[in-house]
């Protein structure tokens, strides 16, 4: 069974009550539950993680190769502003796919860079709560679809 480490960047855990008129009035531990039956019906196990901190969130994904085969991140402002996140994404070389609730390409210039999407299989973005389903969607896509190694 493939595993997924999901994790939330920083202010996540505002979720619901934080600019709603941006990111929506859906809680976390909402979009968590929501992650959580999608991934049994597809038969995938995850491991949800949130942090404030960018160097926790280095540290789960440097901890990460070898325990998972993917990851699912919403870097949050980190996505704008961590060369150290992009690092710890490239160095461990798991697929990953960035997510984000707002369409960041619409919002303010600062936002509409990333420095996570030149080392993720892809991005979803500007879906709400939902952006964070088709994110899971994609990466089990881009494992059940990958060549296999030989």
């Amino acid at each position: 069974m493939d595993r997924i480490l999901v994790l939330h960047g920083p202010n996540l855990n505002l979720l619901g009550t934080r600019e709603t008129s941006v990111y929506g009035t859906l809680p976390l531990p909402e979009i968590d539950r929501q992650l959580r039956t999608l991934a049994e019906k597809e038969g995938v196990e995850l491991t949800i993680e949130q942090s404030n901190s960018e160097g926790e969130l280095v540290t789960l994904i440097q901890k990460a190769s070898g325990r998972y085969q993917a990851v699912l991140i919403n870097p949050a402002a980190y996505t704008h502003t961590s060369i150290a996140l992009r690092d710890a994404v490239a160095a461990v070389g798991l697929p990953t796919v960035e997510v984000h609730l707002s369409n960041i390409y619409q919002r303010e210039a600062f936002r509409r860079h990333s420095y996570i999407s030149d080392v993720s299989v892809g991005q979803v973005s500007g879906f709400g709560a939902y952006s964070y389903q088709l994110g899971l969607l994609a990466v089990i896509h881009h494992l059940r679809t990958k060549p296999q190694q030989t």
